[in-house]
């Protein structure tokens, strides 16, 4: 059986998230990989703070926001959030053109491409 939490539980546990991905030094980072993690093809430097939460969602500020494709590029497939540091603050997010945790405008990443991340949240499930 699955388990359901309150609005108010569901964003105290991404606010805690979010202070986590805030909790460096600088900005936290959104990073795009091809399928299983294999290439990182995108980073994105997240606003500080990096979003707010409401309603069980945190929404990510700042977007859309842009930067150039990486490392030979590839086909965007998951992200990875982390803090300033690198160190690795929730996975597994969704990427795509729509309906999806990330939306950005092309999913067809090569090096030295523009991308643009049109919007991003986490929704608590």
């Amino acid at each position: 059986m699955a388990v359901n939490y309150s609005t108010t539980v569901k964003n105290a546990r991404l606010t805690v998230t979010r202070d986590a991905i805030d909790g460096g030094v600088a900005a936290g980072k959104l990073k795009i990989y091809t399928a299983a993690y294999a290439t990182l093809i995108a980073e994105f430097t997240l606003s500080d703070p990096c979003g707010t939460v409401a309603a069980g969602v945190l929404t990510f500020s700042g977007m859309p926001k842009s930067t150039t494709g990486i490392n030979g590029g590839g086909t965007a497939a998951i992200a990875r959030l982390t803090d300033s540091t690198d160190a690795m603050v929730a996975e597994g997010l969704t990427v795509g053109l729509a309906a999806s945790d990330i939306i950005i405008d092309n999913t067809s990443i090569a090096a030295g491409q523009t991308i643009n991340i049109n919007s991003a949240a986490i929704t608590h499930g």
